[in-house]
Formats: C-alpha cells, structure tokens, sequence
C-alpha cells in the first residue's frame, strides 16, 4: 500500500473507531476555563488561579501592559492583570496564551514541522486580530471580539497535531511531504472539530476548526471564519482560494477593499497581535 494511502487509512480507521488520541488543553487553561464559566468567581480567585502558573502569569502582565490594551499606566501584579483584563475575557486569553504548549516533540522532525506550523498560524493570528480591529474602526461593529477572534485563529489549523503525532511512527511520510500534506487537507478539519468539541469550545470555534479549508462552506453573516481566511490569505495561506477568499470578505462588508489592509495602522496592529507571544 502506497505511504500516502497507508497514513490516510490508519488516521480514518482511527477516527471512525474513536481511537485518534486527541490533545489535551493544558492543565492551567482547563483550570482557569473551568472558573472562568463559575458564576460566583471573582478578580481575587482568578489572580489566585492563574497565579498558580508562573509563565501564565508573567504572560498575563505583559499582555496587560501590551500595546493591545492600549493602556498606560503599568501593571506590576497577576491581580492588577486579571482586573485590568477583566473576567470575560480572561477565558480565551489564557487559553491562547496556553496553546504554544501543544506544539511540542522530541522527535526533531516532527519538531520542525510543528514549529513550523505555530509560526504561520501566529502570522494568521496577527493578520485576524488586526483585520478584525480595522473592520470595528470603520463600522463601530463589535459583533466579534478580540479574544475570541485570537482563540479562533489560534485554533483554526488543530487538527494537524494528532496528524504530525500519527505521522511520527511512519517516517517514511517525512521523506516525502507530499504523503502528509494530503493527509492533512483531507482530515485536519474533521479532525479539529472534533479537538475543539472535545475541549468544550463554543460552535464558533468549532466551526473555524472544521471549515478553514472549506470553501463551499460560507457564514450568513460576518464571521469569525471569514477573518480567520483573510488573515491567512494575507499572510500566502489559501493561496489557491486566495481570489475568492478576498471577493468574499469585501462582498460581506468585512472590509471595503484590500487598501484598507496596507496601511500602516494595520502594520502596527499586526505587530501589537505578534508581540503578544513573544516570550
């Protein structure tokens, strides 16, 4: 059996078996979720949660205290951060912040493709939230938040990973892309929403994981999905969808046409998004 065809038939037989072992969100972003939806949390238990996690906690500060709040006065403290975040949003920005954790191996192969795949879906990211944050300048529409819109972009190519981790135990799929790139096209959307089903996440995001690549698959209205397509269209993903991927954000009202993406605010917009995750 072809290596293409015997990657393709192991990663079905598993889905449709119910075997395909999934990833798991981080311990802290499970934890910090969990509170998040507790309709009796508050600022101090949250601080106190977070704080429970170092890294998530440095990353907390900075964030606050990041171009993307916009604020001035500096944060020093996990409790000035949660208070200045605030609870709703705090949900979905730990869990972004959490979600680098995921692309890890210690097969050096894999490694590279992984570390490949954070680094364009950080160019999606920042190209999202930047698009997004154009959209409400012009409309005064904040139909869309940030934070999800991050979560979103983060989470739209997931299903790669138990693709990469399958992959792992073939190595012949790595001296040929080819085998794997299929492998992904065809499954990484079915197997995403799955991923984001699994870890509890609202049908919006579902919907990003599942259909990203799908393009018969079209929202009613301005959607997460279709900032999630133009910011990977301007960064040279969805090259062969490129033309309609445009045609349709302008047809919906996302934006007026594409010279409203190269300007310098968006520039600096993108940027403020890709500081966010730099360590």
């Amino acid at each position: 059996m072809a290596t293409e065809n015997a990657l393709l038939t192991i990663l079905v037989d598993k889905i449709n078996n119910d075997t395909l072992v999934l990833p798991t969100l981080p311990a802290i972003a499970i934890k910090v979720r969990r509170c998040a939806d507790d309709p009796d949390i508050n600022l101090n238990a949250m601080a106190d949660v977070i704080s429970q996690d170092p890294s998530l906690s440095a990353r907390m500060i900075k964030i606050s205290n990041s171009a993307y709040l916009g604020r001035s006065v500096k944060v020093t403290s996990t409790q000035q951060a949660v208070t200045r975040i605030g609870l709703r949003q705090i949900k979905n920005i730990s869990t972004a912040l959490a979600m680098e954790q995921l692309f890890v191996s210690k097969n050096q192969v894999v490694k590279s493709y992984m570390d490949k795949v954070w680094g364009d879906t950080l160019e999606v990211v920042a190209n999202s939230m930047a698009a997004l944050q154009i959209h409400v300048k012009k409309t005064k529409n904040r139909q869309l938040n940030l934070e999800s819109m991050m979560l979103a972009a983060l989470t739209h190519n997931i299903g790669i990973l138990p693709v990469l981790t399958e992959a792992e135990r073939h190595a012949d799929v790595f001296a040929n892309p080819t085998f794997l790139e299929v492998a992904i096209e065809k499954l990484s959307g079915k197997i995403g929403a799955s991923i984001t089903q699994e870890w509890g996440f609202e049908p919006e995001f579902v919907e990003v994981s599942s259909h990203f690549n799908d393009m018969s698959v079209q929202t009613d209205g301005i959607s997460y999905l279709d900032f999630v397509r133009l910011g990977a269209a301007l960064c040279g993903r969805l090259d062969e969808h490129k033309d309609q991927v445009f045609e349709t954000v302008i047809q919906k009202g996302v934006i007026s046409g594409l010279d409203e993406l190269l300007t310098d605010d968006f520039d600096e917009l993108r940027d403020n998004a890709k500081q966010l995750f730099n360590s």
